[in-house]
Formats: C-alpha cells, sequence, structure tokens
C-alpha cells in the first residue's frame, strides 16, 4: 500500500484522485472510484441547477461509504451560474472535500473552509499554486502542458512543472495531466507530488457515462491526437483531435479570429448533443495526450487495482534492484 500525505490527509486508500470533468464527474463513475480507494468528484456545473446537484450527491452517497468530493470550477462568463447556491448545496449536503479551479476562488475557499470542508485547487502555475496555498487551501493539483481541458499559457509540462512546484508548495500536491497508469504515478511521486490526478484515463473505464464509441476513439488514439484550440484568444484548451477541433485550429490560423468566429463550433450544446448521439466528430471534447496510453477499457476498479499494483513492482522491484546493484557494485 501506498502512504502519502495525500492519503493521510483525506482518508482515502490510494494515491490517485479523478478530478472534475464536464458531463462525465457523476455519481456512477465518482461512486466507483470511491469503492475503488480512490478520490472522485462530481462534477457541480455539469448538472443544472444547485437542486439537481444536492440530488447527484446524495445520489453519490447511496452508492458509495467511502470519502468523495465535488469540483466547482469558477470561470468569468457574461452570466455566470449562481456559484453561492451551488456552493450552498455543497456545504448542505455534507461534503466534505472539494476540488475548486479557475477564477479567483477565494470566496469560495472561505466558505467551505468555515464549513469544515478540505479543499484542493487545480492550477496551472507555480505562482498560482502559492496563490491558493496563501488563501488557505488543504493540497494543490498542479496540471501540466499534458492535459486535457484548459493548460494555461504557459506551456510547462509535468516534468518540469511538477518538481518546481514541490520545491515551493507547502501543502500536499497531486500531480495532474499525462497520467494513466502505474509508471506515471512513481514518476509523479519522485517528483515530489502525493499522488495523481486522473482525467481522461478515469474517461475510458466501464462506469463512466459516455458512449462506447468516445471510448473506443480514445483506445485507439495515439499521443499526437489532441489539437490546442483557443491558442490566438489566450484562453488554450487541449481537445481530442477531430473534425471540428481541426477547423477551429484552421480559422484561427488565418489570423485575426475572434471568439465569435469559432463559437458555433465549439458551443457547449453543440458537444454534449455531439456525446449523447455518440459522434465524436460533431463537437469539442477534452482529452489528453496520454490517450497514447489508453489500450482497454477496464473497470474502476480493475484500473485503480492495476496502476497501485504496477507502481509498488516499479518502486520494490525494478527501483530497488537498481539501487542494490550499484550497492553491490560499490563494495
Amino acid at each position: 500500500m501506498l502512504k502519502t500525505r495525500f492519503t493521510e490527509a483525506f482518508g482515502v486508500e490510494h494515491p490517485i484522485a479523478q478530478g472534475g470533468m464536464q458531463w462525465v464527474g457523476r455519481a456512477p463513475l465518482v461512486a466507483a472510484v470511491a469503492n475503488a480507494g480512490a478520490l472522485g468528484f462530481i462534477t457541480a456545473l455539469t448538472q443544472p441547477t444547485p437542486e439537481a446537484l444536492a440530488k447527484e450527491i446524495a445520489r453519490c452517497r447511496d452508492m458509495t461509504d467511502k470519502p468523495f468530493g465535488v469540483n466547482l470550477t469558477i470561470l468569468p462568463t457574461i452570466t455566470p451560474p449562481p456559484y453561492a447556491e451551488y456552493r450552498r448545496a455543497i456545504i448542505e449536503g455534507g461534503v466534505k472535500i472539494v476540488e475548486t479551479a479557475g477564477y479567483k476562488p477565494q470566496e469560495h475557499v472561505d466558505d467551505f473552509k468555515a464549513h469544515g470542508i478540505k479543499v484542493i485547487h487545480k492550477c496551472t502555475a507555480v505562482r498560482h499554486a502559492l496563490s491558493a496555498e496563501r488563501m488557505g487551501v488543504d493540497a494543490i493539483s498542479i496540471d501540466g502542458f499534458e492535459c486535457a481541458g484548459h493548460p494555461g499559457e504557459d506551456d510547462i509540462p509535468g516534468l518540469i512543472l511538477i518538481p518546481a512546484a514541490a520545491n515551493k508548495v507547502k501543502v500536499p500536491m497531486l500531480a495532474s495531466g499525462g497520467f494513466g497508469d502505474g509508471r506515471g504515478l512513481v514518476a509523479a511521486l519522485a517528483l515530489g507530488a502525493d499522488g495523481i490526478n486522473m482525467g481522461t484515463r478515469f474517461c475510458v473505464t466501464k462506469e463512466a457515462e459516455i458512449p462506447e464509441t468516445f471510448k473506443r476513439q480514445m483506445v485507439a488514439n495515439d499521443e499526437r491526437a489532441t489539437d490546442l484550440i483557443f491558442r490566438t484568444l489566450h484562453n488554450t484548451a487541449r481537445v481530442m483531435k477531430n473534425a471540428v477541433s481541426q477547423e477551429v485550429v484552421a480559422i484561427e490560423r488565418r489570423g485575426g479570429a475572434k471568439f465569435e468566429d469559432v463559437q458555433h463550433l465549439v458551443a457547449g450544446k453543440r458537444g454534449l448533443a455531439a456525446m449523447e448521439n455518440g459522434d465524436t466528430d460533431g463537437g469539442i471534447w477534452s482529452a489528453g495526450m496520454v490517450q497514447g496510453l489508453i489500450d482497454d477499457i477496464p473497470t474502476v476498479k480493475e484500473l485503480v487495482d492495476r496502476i497501485v499494483a504496477e507502481a509498488e513492482e516499479i518502486i520494490e522491484g525494478r527501483l530497488a534492484s537498481m539501487v542494490s546493484r550499484y550497492a553491490e557494485a560499490a563494495e
């Protein structure tokens, strides 16, 4: 068993988390992650209303007696969701762990902390991690350039970002972006993290409520099968490469693109409709470079057990044998 500051602080068996994922972070997946001994997060804004979130929290609690959390992502929008009401649903639902992400979470962190809720803040830069630490969060999830979704604008891959953050961040830290197997978990621990946060890999499991066509496409894809969109709009997003993402990239390459020029392609309703129809070329879908390391569709428990077993074998076998070999050679 791998014990880290993360497992100790958050009361989970394994140093693995399933972070918030739009349209995917629902009770069946989150409960499966919790029951496997890892930490899963319901995605608050996937639920259409705060009342629906309260019901989803209750549904998840019916499916597991293990710890789970809720993700609340704060994004600057013209008409922001009723964050305070979503926050209230989380607090009143008895949730004890929240993953925050996005824009200026201080108000939310303060409210959650006042109610005894532990907060993990997800960010893409060391400076943002230090800012969140000053806000009083209990842990950081640091997201490297390889990740799905929004990698920030600094383009720093995990191999540099994780140890750079570990050098300065004092609270427990999860490594995010590019993780999908035991090798990645060992690497993250070696780089100074206390566990890993996986998104894309958990999408490709039996319990993830997305169409089989999407899961099979991610199994078939290699590590090159992503596109970076919104680069010219300074709001970079990594998505699965498909007909729509390629069209967005082409429009941006022509120069002078405004959001209105691509809005019809990237609209959330279009992406959701494509997902519901199983049409992998119908809209935008977040996915990371880790697709190149995914070659099956296991249950969540099979995946978590395999990752932990692989990690333990690498640490106790391959790495330990290297240390002993060099020790013997030195004698």
